[in-house]
């Protein structure tokens, strides 16, 4: 009969003790990956303490695919550090260098101007309309560690979204016919 006549089988067979089961354990795994995920923005302290390299424009130092980890303290940004910033009206978090810090004298406040390595001009284009710095707010941490190639897997489920239906299908369809 194959494969899937076994899990056809398997499945006919689940008594609802069993399925709640699963269900409980799997609300316990997604209740568990969101505590991780909360405690990490609580000691980072930035809303998103892992981003994916979703372009080129940093290489050669971060390539496309590359997960960076963020950390956001009270100290003072400087020109040469990596930084992830949200930009008013993207949805999409960048990742580039700071090039140019400029202090205002009149409150003390930080403002910065970023740029891709691997872009010839400054971010300004980036930027709201008429926006020509970065303030705090905007910064969502500075990168601090990373992992090479193994956002890819974020940006094949982006840019293929039927991949992602298919494995959330075979893992959901493993959680079903597990016997355990």
């Amino acid at each position: 009969m194959g494969w899937i006549g076994e899990t056809v089988d398997s499945i006919k067979s689940i008594q609802i003790r069993q399925v709640l089961t699963q269900g409980v354990s799997l609300g316990m795994i997604v209740t568990s990956a969101l505590i991780i995920w909360k405690a990490l923005m609580c000691i980072t302290g930035s809303e998103s303490p892992v981003v994916v390299v979703l372009s080129g424009s940093m290489e050669p130092g971060f390539k496309r695919g590359d997960i960076l980890f963020l950390h956001m303290s009270k100290d003072p940004i400087r020109a040469g550090e990596i930084v992830v910033f949200n930009v008013d009206g993207r949805e999409i978090p960048i990742v580039h260098r700071v090039i140019k810090v400029h202090e205002r004298e009149d409150t003390g406040e930080v403002d910065v101007l970023t740029k891709g390595d691997n872009n010839y001009g400054d971010d300004r284009l980036l930027y709201a309309q008429g926006q020509l710095w970065l303030q705090r707010h905007h910064i969502m941490g500075r990168a601090v560690g990373f992992l090479p190639y193994v956002g890819w897997v974020t940006i094949i489920m982006t840019e293929k979204p039927i991949i992602k239906y298919i494995l959330i299908g075979a893992l959901g369809l493993l959680v079903i016919t597990s016997k355990e």
